[in-house]
């Protein structure tokens, strides 16, 4: 069907929407309202649906037209995000691949803190938990959870994974914790807030309280859990349980005092948090800094 509608009609479809007035319509594309009315017209004889109503002097979306609208204008703010790289003016575009945690926790502050330092940069940020999304060879720069070595991509370490459960100074109050000489056994006892593992490495409560050195015997049984490991952490600062605190990605939130952590046992997991840069392409000087200012940042 798309073949026989000019994709004009669905420029002006959305400003006689937007509007709701074929005459202000017009005057923003530079054509007449009779010229807008007939691209509408044409539209619904093509859909075989009528999309507006006229009350008096008033226009009115159908239920049909409301639908096609909402589908139109994000189609066109799609497109017109797709375009911003080619704009100009001066700007350039790097684009950095991260997982939703990282982001969150981590790298979203220190991506503000490089804008703020460099107005002409933009900076296009991937959050995905997919695997060949997060090295994709289309990113100019990664962060990845990784052992250190990856075919595609050069790795510098940025935090190491160390494991630890924390909880909230709420929750350690109302349950008269002490958090310093509470034991793993007492731990699983806690309402624990758990995620999922999106891959066979990550380290959830269950595979935590295993790889102690003297693992408690009671069955661990998280009381949430939670489709993202963000979550899980939001849900901790809450006062809602206990969760494992991957500390590099939580650090500032342990020197604030919004989480603490329980007991004394840490597991370091062998993996960590790497940014990558493309090992077979070189990088823009943009590409650099960002690179240097998020391995400068602690």
């Amino acid at each position: 069907m798309l073949d026989r509608i000019p994709l004009e009609a669905f420029r002006v479809y959305d400003a006689a929407c937007r509007f709701m007035n074929f005459s202000r319509a017009g005057r923003e594309l530079h054509i007449t309202q009779a010229a807008v009315s007939r691209r509408i017209q044409g539209l619904e004889e093509q859909l075989g649906a009528k999309l507006f109503t006229r009350r008096g002097r008033n226009l009115a979306l159908t239920s049909e037209g409301e639908r096609l609208a909402q589908r139109v204008r994000a189609t066109l703010e799609y497109l017109e995000e797709s375009l911003e790289p080619f704009r100009g003016g001066g700007f350039e575009t790097i684009s950095i691949a991260a997982s939703g945690s990282v982001s969150h926790l981590w790298l979203a502050k220190r991506l503000k803190d490089f804008d703020n330092g460099n107005p002409s940069v933009s900076i296009r940020l991937l959050t995905t938990d997919a695997p060949s999304e997060l090295a994709s060879e289309a990113n100019d720069l990664v962060i990845l959870y990784s052992t250190g070595e990856h075919p595609r991509w050069n790795l510098t370490p940025l935090m190491k994974e160390v494991l630890v459960p924390v909880a909230s100074p709420d929750f350690i109050e109302r349950n008269g914790l002490d958090p310093t000489t509470i034991r793993p056994d007492e731990i699983t006892r806690l309402d624990l807030i758990d995620y999922e593992r999106f891959n066979a490495h990550w380290i959830s409560f269950r595979q935590w309280f295993a790889r102690l050195p003297d693992p408690p015997k009671a069955r661990v049984a998280p009381r949430l859990s939670f489709s993202t490991y963000s979550l899980a952490v939001d849900a901790a600062l809450r006062g809602e349980g206990v969760t494992l605190g991957s500390i590099g990605l939580i650090a500032d939130k342990l020197a604030s005092g919004a989480l603490v952590e329980l007991g004394l046992q840490r597991l370091d997991t062998g993996y960590g948090y790497h940014l990558g840069m493309p090992r077979y392409r070189s990088l823009t000087a943009v590409g650099l800094r960002l690179h240097q200012h998020l391995l400068s940042e602690p």
